[in-house]
């Protein structure tokens, strides 16, 4: 299975992953919004990179998900 493959599996069955992947949107979102505004307050700029450290962190957790559902289970 490729990583799109377990992904799309997981986001169909594991809440877990679901939740981490709708927070991963959330934050883009957030930060499209913030991007496109033509004036960037101090407040925006630290919402900013604090919303791209979490949207990173979000991304290794799905990952680690990912790379747990793509090693051999071995018994």
């Amino acid at each position: 299975m490729t990583s799109q493959e377990i992904r799309t599996s997981l986001l169909a069955v594991d809440p877990e992953f679901k939740r981490l992947a709708e927070q991963h949107s959330q934050c883009e979102s957030r930060l499209e919004e913030i991007l496109n505004s033509s004036y960037l307050s101090g407040e925006d700029l630290i919402q900013e990179v604090t919303l791209k450290k979490l949207k990173l962190h979000l991304k290794d957790q799905m990952e680690s998900i990912i790379a747990h559902h793509q090693r051999p289970y071995s018994h």
